[in-house]
């Protein structure tokens, strides 16, 4: 009875949460990650705004169910009761929307095409979302529904009921479209057009699908309506209907590619699958979600902190996608979204770099050089065909957002080690945007002209959000420096970009200590409201874009009177009331709303532009309260649910922010060597760099209430510095960090502890 009751206490102890010994995660990381979290959004308040993405990691097609209709760029929401399809999406916002989408829908009884009548009610207790599965019953129509994707195709399994009315519908989506039916070989070709804009005239996304069941009937929609006694059908609208006769329990098998080159590629693109059942590219997904997610091993934490880390490291895996393939012979070739040709080398494509320049791209360089590699050489791919780096690409040139922030992708890459890309192409596409307006308002520089003769953009020329442009400007100017000086340009060069790297100056108001607008004749817009969203800001206001001077803070420290105003000026945004004002927009957008529920004052994590802002205590000797707010962001802003995220999760930068902060470090500055303190989150994690070098950053005694470093060692020796090097971290390091309850008030106070500014640099 003792010996039973010992065994018994030891099962128990073994077991329970406070006790368990934590397995390392990446033995299966991927069993972590939910792709629902972020998808209880709609358009007037973002938990994300993300979709359950079924893909492979930068995969150039994601598959998705589909809740919205035909268009709607919320296509999936967590809150909707019915599916009316499962689509091949390529969306990377529902801001954006989707480009080069089709839908499959399996249905039984009457045969129907039409969204809303071939719609299904479901619920989430029968669904299973995993990064390379999915998995949902479709209750009107008693079917399951299955898909398992590869980089450019995917694998079906419908498991239907006893019946002779069995059917897969096809929907190449309006705005253009072609379906061909082909009974003898089970197949279904055609293509679709359907775009939201950045595609040339003759875009098409090509698709093919496979079954592995005669048909026993067949039907063409032109328009919706059904079109008699034809096998392929061009429209406005096209789609097919082919029919199956089943047994109770009876598993249907499709395989899916398709392609942006051609219909014979879309063929060739079905390679990925082979003779591999479903179960296999099931298996073979998994593995390759466990290789990208192990590069990173947490151990110890709460349940919700490893599914939330897994998530936004998934997250931060999907964006940009590959636009390109690979020809019979095996060789790297792309469609163009810029000229329409088939030309050789790699292409990325959907991201925004106003959001993602700031720890996406950085994340990428850490831990994914390999990756970054290729989108770098795709960057000037982007170059030779368009004239101009994206400055948010989808799949072509956008116009979105502000700012000329390709030259932080490209020199961080460059400095950061990533080679193998063109940077002859790449500087010329960096100086030619950095002194040109472009074709579109969000590509080149928007205000050139006056920001090159007066160092910013005035308020009062009607160019919109002209104190963001200024500030991001002056922080590109100085990546470009940063970059001539790797590249030895001329002497004059290197000084001219690091001149007006310190135009930031002009915007900064004496008066109330802020950033604000500026007339041409040098004179400040009047008046001046700091709460006003939008204006002479990108989606924030005064208290969010002062902060916007990565590269010398210190520059920014002085302007405002030393150190002691500046930390009670980082303090008022958490202190003030989350107070607005929305007249520039006539409306509450989602970023305010976002900002005003968060209960953390005026800070608005929601939006990328002050997602920096907790690290900059380290600069001005208050390191501990970078500790305090960063624990507060990442407990209280990030959830492991369908309502996770604070606002638009953003192609992986509102993720990687919190990837990047549950590790201890953050890249403040990309174009500098350095990553800026906080505070680890987990107990241990470890990253397997790609070199094979590990580091490894051990909290052992860190908890909810142990969020303070009290002490640093790195490889053995005592570490003061509020910073860590790319440079170091890259060998290989150990870092120890000593968790304590109370904040260390002496470690990391003095200037020499501050990470880089360029005002210390010079």
């Amino acid at each position: 009875m003792l010996k039973a009751f010992i065994a018994l206490a030891a099962l128990w102890l073994a077991t329970s949460p406070a006790f368990a010994q934590t397995p390392a995660a990446t033995a299966d990381p991927a069993q972590w990650v939910n792709p629902l979290i972020g998808t209880d959004s709609k358009p007037d308040l973002s938990n994300g705004n993300t979709y359950p993405a079924i893909a492979l990691p930068w995969g150039m097609n994601f598959w998705m169910p589909q809740t919205g209709k035909m268009g709607n760029g919320w296509a999936y929401q967590y809150s909707a009761d019915k599916l009316r399809g499962f689509k091949q999406t390529h969306q990377p916002s529902p801001w954006m929307n989707d480009y080069g989408q089709f839908a499959l829908m399996p249905i039984t009884g009457r045969r129907v095409f039409d969204e809303d009548a071939r719609a299904s009610w479901f619920s989430h207790k029968a669904e299973v979302a995993e990064p390379n599965y999915y998995r949902v019953y479709l209750a009107d129509h008693d079917v399951t529904t299955e898909i398992a994707p590869t980089e450019r195709a995917a694998r079906f399994r419908f498991t239907f009921p006893k019946t002779d009315s069995a059917y897969v519908v096809i929907d190449a989506l309006d705005r253009g479209s072609y379906v061909k039916v082909l009974p003898g070989q089970r197949r279904v070709i055609g293509y679709t057009t359907r775009n939201s804009g950045g595609v040339p005239k003759n875009f098409k996304n090509y698709f093919v699908l496979e079954f592995d069941h005669d048909f026993t009937s067949t039907a063409l929609y032109q328009d919706k309506a059904l079109a008699a006694d034809v096998l392929e059908v061009t429209a406005k609208h096209a789609g097919a209907v082919v029919g199956f006769k089943t047994r109770k329990g009876e598993k249907v098998n499709a395989r899916v590619a398709s392609s942006f080159i051609s219909p014979e590629q879309a063929e060739l693109n079905l390679r990925e699958i082979g003779e591999q059942d479903f179960d296999a590219v099931r298996q073979q997904g998994r593995a390759a979600w466990n290789k990208a997610l192990g590069r990173i091993e947490i151990e110890g934490g709460t349940e919700a902190q490893r599914r939330t880390f897994y998530s936004c490291l998934y997250r931060s895996l999907l964006f940009p996608r590959k636009l390109y393939e690979r020809d019979a012979a095996g060789h790297i070739i792309h469609y163009s979204p810029f000229n329409g040709q088939v030309l050789p080398g790699y292409l990325y494509t959907d991201t925004g770099f106003w959001d993602t320049f700031r720890a996406l791209f950085p994340f990428l360089n850490l831990l994914y050089p390999d990756v970054n590699a290729e989108i770098q050489q795709g960057l000037a791919n982007d170059c030779r065909e368009s004239g101009w780096l994206p400055e948010w690409g989808s799949p072509g040139l956008r116009n979105v957002m502000v700012g000329n922030n390709s030259a932080s992708v490209v020199a961080d890459a460059y400095l950061k080690g990533i080679r193998g890309q063109d940077m002859n192409v790449l500087y010329e596409a960096l100086t030619h945007g950095a002194n040109n307006a472009g074709p579109l308002d969000a590509v080149g520089r928007k205000g050139v002209e006056y920001y090159n003769k007066l160092g910013y953009v005035p308020y009062d020329v009607k160019i919109d959000e002209n104190a963001a442009r200024t500030l991001e400007y002056a922080y590109d100017d100085f990546t470009i420096y940063q970059l001539a000086k790797a590249l030895n340009k001329p002497k004059k060069e290197i000084n001219l970009y690091a001149r007006r790297s310190q135009n930031y100056r002009k915007l900064f108001d004496k008066e109330t200590g802020l950033m604000r607008g500026r007339n041409q004749d040098g004179s400040f817009q009047k008046p001046f409201n700091p709460f006003k969203w939008g204006d002479a800001f990108t989606e924030g206001n005064s208290w969010h874009y002062t902060w916007s001077v990565f590269h010398d803070v210190q520059g920014l420290i002085d302007l405002m009177g030393g150190r002691q105003k500046f930390v009670a000026t980082l303090d008022t945004v958490f202190t003030l009331p989350p107070v607005f004002d929305a007249s520039y927009y006539g409306e509450v957008i989602h970023e305010i709303r976002e900002m005003q529920i968060a209960n953390m004052g005026n800070y608005a994590h929601g939006n990328q532009p002050i997602q920096h802002m907790v690290y900059l205590y380290n600069y001005a000797g208050q390191p501990w309260k970078t500790q305090y707010w960063v624990r507060e962001t990442l407990n209280r802003l990030y959830l492991p649910t369908p309502d996770g995220y604070c606002g638009d999760e953003d192609n992986g930068q509102t993720s990687a922010w919190y990837v990047f902060s549950a590790l201890g470090f953050y890249p403040v500055c990309p174009g500098t060597d350095q990553y800026v303190l906080g505070a680890p989150l987990f107990p241990k994690a470890t990253l397997h760099l790609p070199s094979g070098k590990d580091v490894v950053l051990n909290a052992p005694n860190n908890s909810a209430a142990n969020r303070y470093v009290n002490g640093l060692t790195f490889n053995g020796q005592p570490y003061d510095k509020n910073w860590l090097s790319h440079t170091e971290l890259m060998q290989g390091a150990t870092l120890n960090f000593d968790m304590s309850a109370t904040p260390n008030k002496s470690r990391g106070t003095q200037p020499a502890a501050a990470p880089y500014s360029f005002s210390k640099a010079k």
